[in-house]
């Protein structure tokens, strides 16, 4: 049997291969093809200036466009999506465009806020409780999108194990 094809999209770090990215993988690679992808690549973001500031303007400039684009290019099959902060919205945004999305799993993809319209595919969101900066409960209620607050825990909420597991055993019920 072909497994279904996840991507997973990075926050806005990136990397390689983060640390805590394996949480995932290790557990989803059982029943899913998983493609990582860094958003810095897909961004076409200048990291010679690592600096947080520096980066998440880029992406607000044309990085988040640019990454839509580079994914658009990239996917042409039929995908789940799992994507952390930054990489939430870009695959948002790129299912609106046309990514032929199945499941959208966005993790403190925080700019969501700013989104009135929404693919057309089964979409859960998490958050950190403390997070300042996610959706308030009328932009839940007027897209009428299913969420799940994580308490106690801030934006950050996805490097923790626990997490992880509790996020990846929501995503292997939804195949079941």
């Amino acid at each position: 049997m072909v497994k279904p094809r996840l991507l997973i999209l990075s926050d806005l770090f990136g990397g390689e291969s983060p640390q805590w990215i394996k949480y995932y993988t290790k557990v989803l690679e059982s029943k899913f093809d998983i493609q990582y992808y860094d958003v810095l690549k897909l961004g076409e973001i200048d990291t010679s200036n690592c600096n947080e500031k520096s980066i998440h303007n880029q992406f607000l400039n044309t990085g988040i466009d640019k990454a839509v684009q580079n994914l658009l290019n990239l996917e042409r099959e039929k995908v789940a999506v799992l994507g952390f902060s930054i990489g939430g919205t870009i695959a948002w945004k790129a299912s609106l465009k046309g990514l032929n999305v199945s499941q959208l799993i966005a993790v403190s993809s925080t700019r969501l806020r700013f989104e009135t319209e929404i693919p057309n595919c089964e979409i859960k969101l998490y958050f950190g409780e403390k997070d300042l900066n996610m959706p308030d409960l009328q932009w839940f209620l007027d897209l009428k999108i299913l969420n799940q607050i994580i308490e106690k825990q801030d934006h950050q909420l996805y490097f923790e194990e626990k997490n992880a597991i509790a996020i990846c055993d929501a995503i292997l019920q939804i195949l079941d």
